[in-house]
């Protein structure tokens, strides 16, 4: 496989899935649910807990936002399709992190999440050949680590609203940047 034929088989994924648009949104949509859960007055711990419960809702309302916005989930004529769940399943490995400071840490539990979930998204630049993806890994785990370090805990609902507000930008510049690029392939 050429270097031109690997480029056009990631520019195909970025255009017919739109770059994961559904995922972003919905994960931007649930990050605003967890934002006012992390406003409610329960323990840390108890709020830790509804954040994991919150997250289930994540592959249905993509699944949804996927009809909304016409993209691709399975492109069986491009042999790279599969790689995307792949690079998903890798953030699983930093859960037993997350594991620990719910047990040990559950003040900062939110923002461990935080920083798993943006550091996740930085190879999905590579795979939708957009540099958009790595920008906002490490905007999002910087941010979420830098307002952990300044904010009490009682202001911890900050984070994923920070989360949600950078998955939403991100949302948007995807979907420009898969606009651009269909209209590219198209000349």
């Amino acid at each position: 496989m050429t270097n031109e034929s690997l480029a056009e088989l990631r520019i195909d994924l970025s255009v017919k899935s739109k770059n994961g648009i559904d995922f972003t949104l919905s994960a931007g949509i649930i990050w605003i649910i967890i934002s006012w859960i992390w406003t409610l007055d329960f323990k840390s711990y108890d709020k830790s807990v509804f954040t994991f419960i919150i997250g289930a809702l994540m592959m249905p309302l993509a699944f949804f936002l996927s009809k909304l916005f016409k993209t691709t989930w399975t492109n069986k004529d491009n042999p790279l399709q599969p790689l995307g769940l792949w690079l998903n399943f890798s953030q699983l490995f930093y859960f037993p992190f997350l594991i620990f400071s719910l047990i040990k840490f559950p003040d900062y539990f939110v923002m461990v999440y935080v920083i798993i979930t943006g550091g996740h998204f930085f190879p999905y630049a590579w795979f939708y050949k957009t540099n958009l993806y790595a920008a906002f890994a490490g905007i999002i785990s910087i941010g979420a680590m830098t307002l952990g370090l300044i904010l009490p805990t009682e202001k911890m609902y900050f984070i994923p609203v920070f989360m949600s507000v950078s998955l939403i930008t991100l949302t948007i510049l995807l979907f420009f940047d898969s606009t651009k690029k269909k209209s590219s392939t198209l000349d």
